[in-house]
């Protein structure tokens, strides 16, 4: 993750016996044994320990056959295009002879052909392409690398073949898909179709957080089979997942890789009501950014839904397809959820506390839309001691900060 900590987590232990409060402002008098004691621990990442696995969806580089001569006479005919989904986003970065070879990949993976001659005679298209298919499709977990053989006629280059890597047969898929759909169909139980596109991508974000724990020892961690059958993965499986789902759910969603703070990690591009925006699962799971036993795992709603300036604040995007300027904050979780703040109203940020503490505790979020918003309540809820004044008889809290997205959150016991 680099020298800089995302976030950061506080204890905030209010001592038995609040001090009598100043009358009118309702401030915690600290005087005495009445006095708040504040301990810091700063989180440690995944990401620091510099243990986080590699991005792209193939176990080695492609490899490249000895080119041969090509046999005198008609040459195969290329096979038939898989039936591309038009909308898929990676696709729709190609060019047009990119396009034709996207479908001859697709195709031959998908009906786990050994190899297939593909209509380029570049080898950096033919990467490039094979690359779109993995972002735009994350459920491809048979499948680790592939090898290129190029043929010659006469000294001349003539043609391309194309021949996937398989991890497993036919059969050995067929069964592994049998228990991911019956493990997807588990997860996507309380989503439906019809549902909101806000609200699909906030379900998704949150189902797989609950129920997918992040480990970098987890077997294959760069694929579904991780997050969906051993309900254990990385950054890549989490965003394959990710896809995978709302692909169901009928999203269009890419996987985006590059660096988060100086190491490599994965995640989505997804496009909510024709607006594009950002969304990390991975740092979604409180437990990516601590495994302090501390508190239970939660979610993190401060990477869902959000904007190329804010992600770019921690992640470097490499895709090799551009990507889209994300501008909208209109599905923005902090916005949909009423918990984002542009101006100055401690009253409004005390009314979620209070919404929180009175409900029996759990987690509350808070968004501002400026750095000098976000220190003036960090300042005003924790150093003041005022949330004492929304939260009655509170005697302990957690509070964690993040700087770079100005999100404050406290979690109640």
């Amino acid at each position: 993750m680099g020298t800089k900590v995302t976030e950061k987590l506080r204890r905030a232990a209010l001592l038995a016996g609040f001090a009598a409060l100043l009358s009118g402002c309702g401030r915690l008098e600290k005087n005495g044994d009445f006095q708040m004691e504040i301990s810091r621990r700063e989180m440690k990442t995944e990401r620091q320990k510099g243990r986080e696995e590699k991005i792209v969806p193939e176990t080695e580089e492609p490899q490249e056959e000895e080119t041969t001569e090509a046999p005198e006479g008609t040459e195969e005919d290329s096979p038939g295009a898989a039936i591309v989904n038009e909308e898929d986003y990676a696709y729709l970065t190609l060019e047009e002879e990119e396009k034709k070879v996207y479908g001859e990949v697709l195709t031959a993976i998908l009906e786990h052909r050994e190899s297939v001659e593909v209509s380029t005679l570049d080898k950096e298209v033919l990467e490039k392409v094979y690359k779109a298919v993995f972002a735009d499709y994350g459920g491809l977990y048979w499948v680790s690398g592939y090898i290129y053989t190029q043929h010659t006629r006469n000294g001349e280059l003539t043609s391309m073949e194309f021949s996937p890597k398989y991890t497993m047969d036919y059969e050995e898929r067929k069964r592994i898909q049998q228990q991911i759909d019956a493990s997807v169909e588990e997860l996507l139980a309380g989503i439906s179709i019809t549902d909101s596109d806000y609200e699909k991508a906030k379900y998704v974000f949150e189902v797989l957080v609950q129920n997918v724990d992040y480990d970098v020892s987890a077997e294959n961690s760069q694929n579904i089979i991780s997050a969906f059958l051993n309900r254990a993965t990385v950054c890549q499986g989490y965003a394959c997942a990710t896809q995978y789902l709302l692909r169901l759910l009928g999203i269009q969603s890419v996987i985006v890789t590059g660096n988060a703070n100086g190491e490599s990690h994965a995640w989505n591009l997804v496009r909510l009501n024709g607006r594009y925006y950002y969304m990390d699962t991975t740092w979604g799971n409180s437990r990516y950014l601590s495994n302090s036993s501390e508190m239970e795992k939660y979610v993190n709603y401060n990477y869902l839904a959000i904007t190329t300036e804010e992600i770019s604040r921690t992640h470097t995007i490499d895709n090799s397809f551009a990507l889209p300027e994300c501008t909208s904050m209109e599905d923005n979780y902090f916005i949909r959820e009423n918990r984002y703040f542009s101006e100055w109203n401690p009253e409004a940020v005390g009314a979620v506390l209070t919404e929180v503490w009175n409900a029996g505790g759990g987690d509350a979020s808070v968004k501002f839309a400026s750095k000098g918003l976000y220190e003036r309540a960090l300042d005003y809820f924790i150093a003041q001691q005022y949330i004492a004044d929304y939260c009655e008889n509170i005697s302990s809290i957690y509070y964690l900060e993040d700087e770079e997205l100005y999100v404050l959150t406290f979690h109640f016991f």
